[in-house]
């Protein structure tokens, strides 16, 4: 049996709009084992990146247990969930969110500033990551001279620099053709598969979920459905 890497109990998110309180999730259950690549879809406003936060320690439940690879997240603070997040878990975003100043080694380097890996390292690791994704040769080039899919592809270096358990992806293609699209979503299969990360993308596109081995989909802060697509 696949041993868990993301578990949900119970867990209920609102916010506080003004005096008003907007429930998002309710009582929202979910496991994912680990090794899966799970495509989350649902309409606009269904509490799908809500969802992926709290999985990615990027906010806290309102009640409710979770548990990603083994640590109780609701449990944490801010300052340990910092730290957590540094450690287990790589974020790709739909706008690259590169810093425009610096050139592509340095962004994948920015997240092993954090650790106590000397300049040498950090730089051997930035390498090797855009290597891994097949941007090696833009490794000097700034984002404004990089294309959309050369930058998401300098976004996932980064993501997987510090050799994270989990990916969690937020439309990572909804600002690509669909050749780039397709290729992005193609290299995140290849993680997947034959380097073993656990992957939960959030995404709009049905061409992009057939990329993952489970759909779930969510709607008014429910899982609707779980669907497990053929190999």
């Amino acid at each position: 049996m696949s041993e868990t890497i993301v578990s949900l109990r119970n867990v209920v998110k609102h916010y506080t709009r003004g005096k008003q309180d907007v429930p998002v999730l309710d009582n929202l259950n979910l496991d994912i084992a680990r090794g899966e690549f799970v495509a989350l879809m649902g309409p606009s406003g269904s509490g799908k990146t809500t969802l992926l936060n709290l999985i990615g320690g990027l906010d806290t439940p309102t009640s409710g247990e979770i548990t990603v690879a083994g640590q109780r997240l609701d449990r944490l603070n801010s300052g340990q969930l910092a730290h957590w997040r540094a450690n287990n878990v790589g974020f790709v975003f739909q706008f690259y969110n590169l810093m425009p100043m610096l050139n592509a080694q340095r962004n994948v380097e920015l997240p092993l500033l954090l650790t106590r890996l000397s300049a040498a390292q950090r730089s051997a690791n930035a390498t090797a990551a855009l290597t891994l994704v097949g941007v090696a040769d833009r490794a000097k080039h700034k984002p404004a001279e990089l294309s959309g899919g050369q930058a998401q592809r300098v976004a996932i270096a980064r993501a997987l620099v510090a050799d994270p358990k989990l990916l969690v992806c937020d439309e990572p293609t909804g600002d690509l053709d669909r050749k780039s699209a397709d290729e992005i979503l193609q290299l995140l299969q290849i993680l997947n598969r034959d380097h073993g990360k656990t992957i939960v993308i959030v995404t709009h596109d049905p061409k992009a979920a057939e990329f993952g081995s489970r759909h779930l989909h969510m709607d008014k802060g429910a899982l609707l459905e779980s669907a497990t697509l053929a190999a």
